[in-house]
């Protein structure tokens, strides 16, 4: 088999920018959904340099673009409001005892709670429970297979 030089040369600068091009994927995808270069404050410091928190922080912003879709209807728009909310409330952790823990389930807790909320997940359900015999009483509950397990139950209105 001959060798061409011009062949030989396009290989190598395939294989460097395959091997730089991997290295950038793998960057980006380590850190947070944000820009670590504009971390505000010790939370969203901590969760820079914590690649367990930068994952959570990666999984958020998946489920809340998807829960974004569908409360593209919502009157009035709530999701974006509660999500600011949140994420105050998030950075709040820096008062606590454990703030890694604190960060943590907030995260989980707030997944958990888009994925339940918007039917992002698979669901058992519903089920109708009936107080003391009353259908006045019903109670309808639905799980979900969240992390951790969530549950949405409904009575009357």
């Amino acid at each position: 088999m001959k060798h061409h030089r011009g062949m030989d040369k396009f290989i190598y600068i395939f294989m460097i920018l395959l091997a730089f091009g991997s290295g950038i994927d793998k960057a980006a995808a380590a850190g947070p959904s944000f820009d670590c270069n504009k971390a505000a404050g010790m939370i969203e410091k901590l969760i820079c340099g914590d690649d367990g928190l930068a994952a959570l922080d990666r999984k958020l912003a998946e489920v809340y673009a998807n829960a974004s879709k569908k409360a593209v209807n919502e009157h009035p728009p709530i999701l974006k409001a509660e999500q600011r909310g949140w994420i105050k409330g998030r950075n709040d952790c820096w008062k606590s005892k454990d703030p890694r823990n604190c960060t943590e389930s907030l995260y989980r807790e707030r997944i958990a709670e888009l994925q339940a909320r918007y039917r992002l997940v698979p669901e058992n359900g519903p089920f109708s429970f009936i107080c003391d015999g009353n259908p006045r009483n019903e109670v309808i509950v639905t799980f979900f297979r969240t992390d951790p397990p969530t549950l949405i139950a409904e009575s009357g209105d």
